[in-house]
């Protein structure tokens, strides 16, 4: 059986932090879900971009996953970290020791919750007092540091699906996914 990815769509999402890690996933053979955090069957993106959902955040089971990825985006990000049940599904995740992908301001969640602590991590610039206890790497575009990633925003997210592709696959795999997109 392949990989599983479980991508979190809030209200106000960043589309393109969502898409693209997604698209390079699929390519590379991972099985993606994506996942309305609101309960609709259409999230609306930060710029007006609706995507359809897979399922709800309600019915999504951690066992049956490999990753769970947030995107970033206004007011996504807000929307993701208000919710109680996003911050228990993160948990259930992290607990199974299963992986945790976040991009842009997303990666302020993870911190916020104290899980980037004693980890190398990156966030959208003026996210990273969020970000409590983490080896701070503004430079990087992607950071893998054991089960985690974290990317700086929507111009990072090809290094982003990269760095998810690696994790479930390999890097060979994503190496000739990356390729194949001409990047």
């Amino acid at each position: 059986m392949g990989k599983r990815l479980a991508v979190l769509l809030a209200e106000g999402f960043e589309e393109s932090e969502a898409i693209v890690p997604v698209d390079i996933a699929i390519r590379a053979g991972v099985e993606v879900t994506k996942v309305s955090v609101s309960g609709s069957g259409e999230v609306n993106g930060a710029h007006g971009i609706m995507v359809k959902a897979d399922t709800k955040l309600s019915e999504l089971d951690a066992d049956g996953i490999d990753m769970l990825m947030l995107p970033g985006g206004m007011p996504g990000t807000v929307n993701l970290e208000s919710s109680e049940a996003v911050r228990d599904i993160i948990l259930d995740v992290n607990n199974k020791g299963k992986y945790l992908a976040a991009i842009c301001a997303a990666p302020r969640i993870l911190g916020a919750m104290g899980l980037l602590a004693g980890k190398k991590a990156t966030v959208y610039p003026g996210n990273e007092e969020y970000l409590k206890g983490a080896d701070y790497d503004a430079a990087a575009k992607a950071v893998t540091d054991g089960r985690i990633i974290t990317a700086r925003g929507m111009g990072c997210a090809v290094e982003f699906g990269r760095e998810i592709v690696t994790a479930l696959v390999d890097a060979e795999t994503a190496r000739k996914v990356l390729d194949s997109i001409q990047y």
